[in-house]
């Protein structure tokens, strides 16, 4: 990911995520960026400054982070060690155990969030496990 600091023809200053430059150059091109202020079309990327130092804050962020992602990390990992994976069946197989159809047990598997919104009306209770950056490798 790519942030650029970006302005429009009003003057108004905010930021944009782009997966990389080229992303930032076809969504230019193809009119699709506007400004949160005034909805202007008109965008171009203002001058922004390098990242020379980290500071106290920012380095306590990344250790936060850091942390943040580790303990997400533990947490699946017991979840995958102690419960049955299911894969897509996962809405299915948690009715059943919450309907008492079967014998209750620790599941996890893929549902969709439409699925997952559709399980939590229901009373089941359905908890995400995000995936962490490194899944990604």
């Amino acid at each position: 990911m790519i942030r650029y600091a970006l302005i429009c023809e009003n003057g108004h200053s905010f930021e944009g995520w782009f997966a990389n430059s080229k992303a930032w150059e076809s969504q230019l091109a193809a009119k699709q960026l506007e400004c949160p202020s005034c909805g202007s079309g008109r965008v171009e990327k203002a001058p922004m400054a390098p990242s020379i130092a980290k500071g106290k804050d920012a380095v306590e962020a990344d250790e936060t982070a850091k942390a943040a992602r580790e303990i997400v990390r533990q947490v699946r990992d017991h979840v995958e060690k102690n419960a049955e994976y299911v894969g897509d069946r996962f809405p299915e197989e948690a009715r059943k155990i919450h309907y008492g159809e079967e014998e209750s047990r620790g599941i996890y598997g893929e549902a969709s969030s439409e699925e997952a919104d559709e399980l939590r009306d229901e009373g089941v209770d359905v908890y995400p496990l995000p995936d962490l950056p490194d899944d990604q490798n």
